[in-house]
């Protein structure tokens, strides 16, 4: 790493980042759509090299600081969560600062089935799957229960009832899950236009 800050210096004269190139970041601080707001500052650091023509023009751990553009939460009904977030400076070697806007390409979902979009925003996905196995799995529990209670197929049948719609207004209750990038996790993004290093 002491050599690509080597290089540094004489490469700021006029180079370019071209537009395609793409950079790790990985998150300083942790964002959920539960607690930001339009305006909460995001920090991240370069997590691989920036190079132009083979020669690192900005190296691993360059900070990056940008702010959420917007937050959606999940519905209880309908909707999924949804955070913007829109990259504004990185800071070089020695201190230089310039201001760019890279596109949000890819986010590190950590199993949790979030996803960038086109709009530089991050979407979790709908859990329609979950919402039928909750129902299904309280409406077994009170098939069971009325079952045993009643001795009979008809409790069991009056208790799957029950179970049923204790499980579809619990669905219609709960909250979709949030968007979460955590401290560490990480985010893809690329350069639609040039950036002058200058």
């Amino acid at each position: 790493m002491k050599l690509a800050i080597f290089l540094i210096p004489g490469l700021l004269t006029a180079a370019d980042i071209p537009p395609g190139s793409h950079v790790l970041l990985r998150m300083m601080n942790s964002i959920t759509t539960r607690t930001a707001d339009e305006g909460t500052q995001v920090y991240l650091r370069t997590a691989t090299p920036i190079s132009v023509n083979g020669q690192i023009v900005a190296p691993e751990g360059c900070y990056v600081q940008g702010v959420v553009s917007h937050v959606r939460r999940a519905g209880k009904v309908k909707g999924v969560a949804e955070l913007g977030i829109r990259l504004e400076t990185i800071q070089l070697p020695g201190g230089k600062v310039l201001k760019f806007t890279p596109r949000l390409s890819s986010v590190d979902a950590e199993g949790s089935g979030q996803k960038a979009t086109k709009e530089d925003s991050i979407k979790q996905a709908p859990e329609r799957g979950k919402d039928a196995a909750r129902i299904a799995i309280t409406a077994g529990t009170g098939a069971s229960i009325g079952g045993i209670a009643d001795r009979s197929w008809k409790g069991a049948g009056i208790g799957a009832g029950i179970g049923g719609a204790a499980g579809f207004a619990t669905a219609l209750l709960t909250r979709g899950r949030d968007v979460e990038l955590r401290q560490g996790s990480s985010m893809d993004v690329v350069f639609d236009h040039a950036v002058a290093l200058e």
